[in-house]
């Protein structure tokens, strides 16, 4: 199924000056002319602090909530005008699952297939069991929903957004609530979705795991998306950092400062510095070269995190 414009190299989301304010002339802009492009075939980590716009914008993208401003194009078409065809190739899922806690696995996507107006009663069974499969649940199927593991719980709630077939899936919070067996469950199958051709979009506050299975980045903060591109892109600005383990603090501080590294600050065993364009084995030749007793050199490579506070100038919470 397609719609027109729906180019195989084109985005498969792409939106053009997106804005949501709400109360009205002088109220609230939750969403301030974002343009998001998520690429066909990319694992899309979308990041922010809370009340950044994240799931607003989600929202939009899904035709949930009206713009104020700006254009949403989904798989060639536009959202709102075109909802009826482009979502049927989405699945979502936003804010948790929600199931009948006394019915099994099985049964319960049974229930969310039967009032697909657009699944073929023919083949539920198959396209059940295959979801199922999908998300490793099929030895699972018969358990009642109230047993499931809370990863469990994650992996049926996709599995509901596999029913049919997609080419977008949109994954807000996913692994939220979930202990690290659970994580880890959710991260593997995402990562497995993937390689099946899928493209996913993941909003997620655990920065570690995003870090782990995202090709693509996406920074929001206050309303803004303030940073966006592949992750090797966004990471790369961030600048290393080293830790040198030395009885001679002092001189090497003054060593540094003659190769131009200013960020340099005293450690209970030594200094640590950030690389500022300097190349580590120039940085250690030079402590040498001075007679600095380097007992110890480590590079610290940036973290998602890293970058996550540079941008955002904190936590999750900072815009609340």
């Amino acid at each position: 199924m397609s719609v027109a414009g729906d180019d195989a190299g084109a985005p498969v989301l792409a939106t053009s000056g997106l804005t949501k304010r709400f109360g009205g002339k002088g109220g609230q802009t939750a969403v301030d002319a974002v343009d998001l492009t998520v690429p066909r075939g990319a694992v899309y980590g979308f990041l922010g602090p809370n009340g950044s716009g994240k799931t607003t914008t989600i929202r939009m993208v899904l035709g949930l909530v009206r713009p104020t401003a700006g254009d949403v194009r989904l798989l060639g078409g536009r959202v709102p005008d075109d909802v009826a065809t482009v979502l049927p190739r989405v699945g979502a899922l936003v804010e948790g699952p929600g199931f009948h806690p006394y019915l099994s696995g099985r049964a319960n996507l049974a229930r969310l297939d039967a009032v697909d107006r657009l699944a073929d009663p023919r083949t539920a069974a198959r396209r059940i069991d295959e979801a199922l499969d999908r998300v490793d649940l099929l030895g699972s199927a018969r358990k009642r929903f109230r047993a499931y593991s809370l990863g469990m719980r994650q992996r049926l709630a996709i599995a509901a957004t596999l029913l049919q077939p997609r080419d977008l899936l949109v994954l807000d919070e996913p692994t939220n609530g979930l202990d690290p067996q659970g994580t880890r469950e959710v991260r593997t199958l995402i990562g497995r979705l993937n390689q099946e051709g899928v493209t996913l979009l993941v909003s997620s506050h655990l920065l570690s795991e995003i870090e782990q299975v995202c090709t693509h980045l996406g920074v929001m903060r206050a309303g803004r998306l303030v940073a966006q591109g592949a992750s090797a892109e966004v990471l790369g600005s961030t600048r290393l950092s080293a830790e040198v383990t030395t009885p001679d603090g002092a001189r090497a501080a003054d060593v540094l400062a003659g190769l131009g590294l200013t960020e340099v600050s005293f450690a209970p065993d030594g200094v640590t510095l950030t690389l500022e364009g300097v190349a580590p084995e120039a940085v250690v030749a030079a402590l040498v070269g001075a007679g600095v007793a380097v007992r110890g050199f480590v590079v610290r490579h940036a973290t998602l995190e890293d970058r996550f506070i540079e941008l955002t100038g904190g936590g999750f919470d900072a815009d609340e």
